[in-house]
């Protein structure tokens, strides 16, 4: 049969309405890579805080920033479009970054250094009030923003179209390339802004760029397909646990159409699944008690079925806080020079960022088209193996890291006077972290896009976001445990991270306690991502066996109605679609979906073309 398309060209969605998010995605990162890598040296130089204390300060700064991705992510689903979100908390990051620059440009507002001799912080009163009211209002801005710009872009495609699909799948490589692109220039020329010129100049010009990016944004306004705002993901949620327990001594029906599915027509629907039956009590239609759909039920299973994925990349985002922190003050007392270049310890993660802006691209140009080949999978392979080389490589990562401070510190308690080794040493850990971070941060954000609800995409994404919060105050906590443990075994009651400086503590030790930890939770991740497929292909299966072929034509007429229903109402309307395929002695075929068509018509010429011959099993609307 011969293909229809649409012959009106699409306005709207697609790559050209994503370059504005790449534009933003670049602009915003240079200032949010930039304060990563010097504010924990604007803390200990700038404001006196302690070692200890600007690693906390900072882990838990970015712990809370990542937290308040869920915010972002829950008012851009429920609340305002992804567009006004953006725009919403862009404004609270440019305040925030307003207020640092000018405590950074006054002297009159930073703390004096006299009195902060072996204190955690010396910061106090209005000094201390202003501080902490713009790391706030940045957190809940960068969080804001990164809950919600992501979700933006990816709903520019139609993924029920396998060019959809693909099309998501590159979205977001490409947007991890442009904010990788950002990361580079905020680790090396803002860097060297704040180093060379001063810390307010490097706030500045973050306030430049990030401001400069939220105009690009907002200019492509005419070019966004938005999607339709759904009810609170909290109270559908919430809706489902309730009815679940207050139903839970009913008796479920032997056949699952006899719970309540709903007459929403403009509800998309997700079918019935037999895993976590308990919940399935919230859908039995009961005399005065309010009644969950089907679809409400089936959401909360995807998010169970999310969370031990969830949980088992928070490890890896710990493993990332140490090269945030612990790494940066092992580089600012090495040999600097990489050949003929002055490398500042602040620019030191330029490294990971390197290997990611060249394996990027090569992963997208080479290796998807490539295992596209082999595996047929729109990604190349699927979104949980991607996921499964980062966690793996972040094991070697930390061996790699403890190696590398046994021998930095060897040598310098040996000859105090003879140079330290080359910065170059580092590249290593942070080559590894690299790439592993591309695989596993990029596949986890695909992988919460494609699995969640449609109401629920920008909370889901920021689920990627939010493992990274977690990681940050896990290992803050990791830091306190293990100088609390370990002073008690030590002759001068001082923890291994405790110390003045790097040669008299056991960085190594740490780091080699994270790679075992690291190395358990590859373990359970692949536990988890076994059991998530096996209970996928479970659900498929029982999709496919519920398809009665002695339906009729009127059966699947209404199961492509449905589909055509909830087409209907996504932001695609007034366009010609091209959706659902249909088997026809083993022969894929697309069939036209004419939107605004009339019923009839649209039943007239499937019976007329489509139901002659079919295979139930390749009904895949």
């Amino acid at each position: 049969m011969e293909r229809l398309y649409s012959m009106e060209p699409r306005k709207q969605g697609g790559f050209r309405a994503c370059m504005f998010v790449f534009v933003l995605g670049a602009l915003e990162n240079i200032g949010f890579a930039a304060n990563i890598s010097t504010m924990y040296l604007y803390f200990h130089r700038g404001l006196f805080f302690s070692i200890s204390a600007s690693a906390n300060t900072l882990t838990n700064f970015l712990g809370s920033t990542f937290l308040l991705t869920v915010v972002g992510g829950f008012i851009s689903d429920t609340y305002l479009n992804r567009l006004h979100t953006c725009l919403f908390f862009g404004f609270l990051e440019i305040l925030g970054l307003l207020m640092l620059t000018i405590q950074a440009n006054t002297k009159n507002l930073q703390p004096d250094p006299d009195p902060c001799n072996n204190k955690q912080s010396c910061i106090h009163g209005g000094k201390a009030f202003m501080f902490y009211t713009s790391l706030c209002m940045l957190a809940l801005g960068y969080g804001g923003v990164k809950g919600s710009i992501a979700a933006l872009g990816a709903d520019q495609f139609d993924r029920s179209d396998p060019e959809g699909a693909k099309g998501v799948a590159s979205y977001f490589n490409y947007f991890q390339f442009s904010t990788t692109i950002g990361s580079l220039i905020g680790v090396t020329a803002v860097v060297w802004i704040a180093l060379d010129k001063g810390w307010h100049w490097a706030f500045f010009t973050s306030l430049v760029t990030a401001f400069v990016g939220f105009v690009v944004l907002a200019l492509g306004k005419p070019f966004y397909l938005f999607q339709p705002l759904a009810t609170s993901p909290i109270v559908r949620i919430s809706q489902v646990i309730i009815g679940a327990i207050r139903n839970r001594n009913l008796s479920l029906p032997e056949n699952s159409d006899e719970l309540y599915k709903g007459r929403d027509s403009c509800e998309e629907r997700v079918v019935h699944t037999d895993q976590f039956r308990f919940l399935d009590k919230a859908a039995v239609p009961w005399p005065r008690r309010q009644v969950c759909t089907v679809t409400q039920v089936e959401e909360v299973k995807i998010l169970l079925r999310m969370a031990p994925i969830f949980g088992s990349t928070i490890i890896l985002n710990t493993c990332l806080a140490q090269l945030q922190t612990f790494s940066v003050l092992q580089g600012s007392i090495m040999e600097p020079h990489l050949a003929t270049l002055n490398i500042p310890s602040p620019s030191i993660p330029v490294i990971p960022l390197l290997f990611m802006a060249i394996f990027l691209p090569l992963y997208e140009i080479f290796f998807i088209p490539f295992a596209r080949k082999i595996t047929g999978h729109p990604s190349g392979i699927t979104q949980l193996q991607r996921v499964g080389i980062g966690l793996a490589l972040s094991v070697l990562s930390m061996v790699i890291a403890g190696i590398v401070e046994v021998k930095r510190r060897e040598q310098a308690l040996a000859d105090p006077e003879k140079p330290p080794i080359s910065l170059f040493w580092l590249s290593f850990q942070y080559g590894v972290f690299g790439v592993a971070d591309m695989f596993a941060m990029v596949g986890l954000m695909e992988f919460f896009y494609k699995e969640a609800p449609s109401g629920m995409r920008s909370l889901s994404t920021s689920l990627t976001l939010l493992s990274l919060s977690f990681g940050y105050f896990l290992s803050t906590a990791f830091v306190h445990i293990f100088n609390a443990v370990t002073k008690k075994i030590t002759s001068d009651k001082q923890g291994w991270l405790q110390a003045s400086d790097l040669d008299h503590s056991r960085l190594s030790y740490f780091y080699w306690f994270l790679a075992v930890l690291s190395a358990i939770n590859f373990g359970n991740y692949l536990f988890w991502a076994s059991w998530f497929n096996a209970a996928q292909k479970s659900d498929q299966d029982s999709k496919t066996s519920d398809f009665d072929p002695m339906e009729g034509g009127s059966g699947l007429l209404n199961q492509i109605d449905s589909r055509y229903e909830r087409h209907r109402t996504t932001p695609h309307t007034g366009q010609l679609v091209v959706n659902g395929v249909l088997g026809e002695g083993g022969r894929l075929f697309r069939f036209p979906s004419f939107l605004g068509a009339s019923k009839s018509i649209r039943n007239h010429f499937l019976s007329t073309y489509l139901l002659q011959t079919y295979d139930p099993s390749s009904l895949a609307l």
